[in-house]
């Protein structure tokens, strides 16, 4: 019999006040800014300020996320850390790269090039609680967060292990951030009011974040939710998606009847935008529709923080008006789909559930 996944604990750190409050009762739109910046928590109540002080900031966050989800989840110990990443701690690496081009590739100081590999925010988590288990970080571009729940849920399926700690971490760089300007990732400066759900730009209003859950085999009085399923696929067309939805959920004796409220990844990228406001307006039009962009930023794993977001929605039972695209509520949200791409490619569906519901 395979067991079961359920998520147990979780925890944010966003472009939003995600810790110390309930949900998203302090969360504000920002239609000024086309990056946003991380709201800070008290670092030091984690961290020794010496080692704050090396530490690149997606690290801390890493850090502090994890340890909330652990508290959360009341577990001292995980047998595994699984990280999903898309730049890992871009910041240390633009620091290297100056470092070699300011000084004719000479007399370099190794510390950056060590600190900013994609794998360091869950080496340094591992080293904080002498996690010496099974420990992997993803970087699949946009798919890197679903990849490691995808190799968390198989784990517990398979008995490799009981308690995992699995999450989504993205920093901002000025100077990757400067050059996502100039190729259209993310949107044009000084072009304010920036809105995500009705843009008629291209580009993304783009963000950071890292957000980590704890993901077991039992059910617990605190458990979220059950994740029942991930599916990754490279590349689809417009016309394509709801077909892949449909049969993603066929897969799982569930029809689009059955989902309560369907989690769309709008960034605000007109281009693309289609393939959520197809979906929408037409397969889910009866459903409840979210959207989370506008309050995390686009960043390559912000489908966590969307994750984040459903888990919560699951076990509060109640929708921040802040996220609605439409109007739709239900009695009870039981069964949550989420659907996410960036620019046309790596489409996730993830679906979770909560029983008790």
């Amino acid at each position: 019999m395979t067991k079961k996944t359920y998520i147990n604990g979780v925890g944010c750190i966003s472009t939003q006040k995600t810790f110390d409050t309930v949900f998203l009762e302090e969360a504000v739109v920002n239609h000024d800014e086309n990056v946003f910046a991380i709201v800070t928590p008290a670092y030091k109540e984690y961290i020794s300020p010496a080692a704050s002080r090396r530490m690149a900031k997606g690290v801390k966050n890493g850090i502090v996320a994890s340890a909330l989800a652990m508290k959360d989840a009341n577990v001292e110990k995980v047998d595994a850390i699984i990280t999903g990443t898309g730049l890992g701690c871009i910041e240390d690496s633009e620091k290297f790269l100056k470092g070699i081009l300011d000084n004719n590739e000479e007399f370099l100081t190794p510390t950056s090039f060590i600190q900013s590999t994609h794998n360091t925010v869950g080496a340094q988590i591992a080293l904080l609680q002498q996690c010496k288990g099974y420990n992997f970080t993803y970087v699949n571009g946009a798919v890197s967060f679903e990849s490691a729940l995808l190799d968390a849920k198989m784990q517990i399926e398979e008995n490799e292990a009981d308690s995992i700690l699995v999450g989504g971490v993205d920093e901002n760089g000025d100077y990757t951030t400067a050059l996502f300007k100039l190729n259209g990732r993310i949107k044009q400066d000084n072009n304010a009011p920036y809105d995500v759900l009705n843009s008629e730009t291209s580009g993304a209003v783009y963000g950071e974040g890292a957000s980590f859950f704890v993901l077991e085999n039992e059910k617990k009085e605190n458990t979220y939710a059950e994740l029942l399923d991930i599916s990754l696929i490279n590349t689809l067309e417009e016309n394509e998606v709801e077909p892949a939805i449909k049969s993603f959920l066929k897969s799982n004796h569930l029809d689009v009847s059955d989902i309560d409220a369907v989690v769309l990844g709008f960034d605000g990228n007109a281009t693309f935008e289609n393939y959520y406001r197809n979906l929408a307006q037409n397969a889910f039009a009866e459903t409840t529709v979210l959207y989370y962009k506008h309050l995390s930023g686009e960043y390559d794993t912000a489908s966590a923080f969307g994750f984040w977001m459903a888990s919560k929605i699951l076990k509060n039972q109640e929708v921040p008006e802040i996220v609605k695209v439409n109007s739709v509520t239900k009695p009870v949200y039981k069964t949550v789909l989420l659907y996410n791409q960036l620019n046309g490619k790596n489409h996730s569906f993830t679906l979770l559930q909560n029983d008790n519901a």
